[in-house]
């Protein structure tokens, strides 16, 4: 009786049941189900994943703004001679490419910023590594770049003018001098606090004085230098605007200071809109120089 019991339960089995039973197996550490669906989180595909997600995630607001500035310029909510709508925009900077004008702007411009930089960066991190490492300069000098950081960077230019003239040399000065002041600031202060232990590890391998910071100091604070470069790089764009400001026949400062006296409204924003294009390019460039540093100290 009981055989016959079983026999009938295995004849009335569905054959749905038989192929849950014997589902196809998944392999071992797979996230891809029997459907071919990749079930993986969004943090788990790969860096070329999550690099698109944050382009995607960055250029969203520049959209939506763009969007906003077309809106407010078609139907009429912000007046045509205070907002020009984004075409009027680019066909500016098309006429100005056309007569050649465009390029040799943006190129003059950056040429004075990355000089200036460079050498404000220098000079920066000299002064910054000098009062860092030594209290009596520390004590000394300290006080009077305080003072002088303060100086706002219009103050500069007329003196800059007095005595280096119109030409190139005073801008790049003017630059140089914005760009000084954060990477100073970043070095003297991450010197002061260089792990103790660390420095005296160096010293008791034979480093002494400039080796000493170029092997074991430097290297300890290079999150805290990059910080400081790019903060010198924006700082330098800023001071690049009041530079070309003042006496300056070229130029996207130039460019901004004539178009307002000419009522271009268009090409005033075009010259906003390039110096935030390039500021945030060179930006990036420092990123990537940041990333090559960490690899080889971080």
């Amino acid at each position: 009786m009981a055989l016959d019991q079983r026999t009938s339960a295995t004849a009335t089995r569905r054959p749905e049941d038989s192929g849950r039973r014997f589902a196809a197996p998944t392999v071992a550490g797979s996230d891809v189900g029997s459907s071919g669906i990749d079930r993986r989180p969004a943090r788990d595909r790969g860096p070329r994943g999550r690099r698109l997600g944050y382009f995607a995630l960055g250029a969203a607001l520049p959209i939506l703004i763009l969007v906003l500035w077309q809106l407010a310029s078609t139907l009429g909510w912000v007046p045509a001679h205070r907002l020009p709508t984004p075409e009027s925009v680019v066909l500016a900077a098309i006429d100005l490419g056309e007569r050649g004008l465009l390029g040799l702007y943006v190129a003059i411009s950056t040429q004075r910023v990355l000089i200036g930089f460079a050498l404000g960066a220098i000079v920066g991190l000299v002064l910054g590594a000098i009062v860092g490492l030594s209290k009596l300069a520390d004590g000394a000098l300290a006080p009077t770049v305080g003072a002088l950081r303060a100086v706002p960077s219009l103050a500069w230019a007329p003196l800059l003018l007095l005595y280096l003239g119109f030409g190139e040399d005073s801008k790049v000065a003017l630059i140089a001098i914005g760009a000084a002041f954060p990477v100073y600031t970043t070095v003297a202060g991450a010197l002061r606090h260089v792990d103790r232990q660390l420095v005296e590890l160096g010293r008791a391998y034979g480093y002494r004085g400039v080796s000493l910071l170029a092997t074991v100091q430097l290297p300890a604070i290079v999150p805290s230098v990059v910080s400081g470069l790019r903060l010198a790089l924006a700082q330098s764009w800023l001071f690049l605007v009041a530079a070309e400001l003042v006496g300056s026949t070229m130029g996207l400062g130039f460019l901004l200071i004539e178009s307002q006296n000419n009522g271009r409204i268009d090409r005033l924003f075009l010259a906003i809109v390039l110096l935030a294009i390039l500021g945030k390019t060179t930006d990036a460039l420092v990123g990537l120089g940041e990333r090559q540093l960490l690899k080889r100290w971080g």
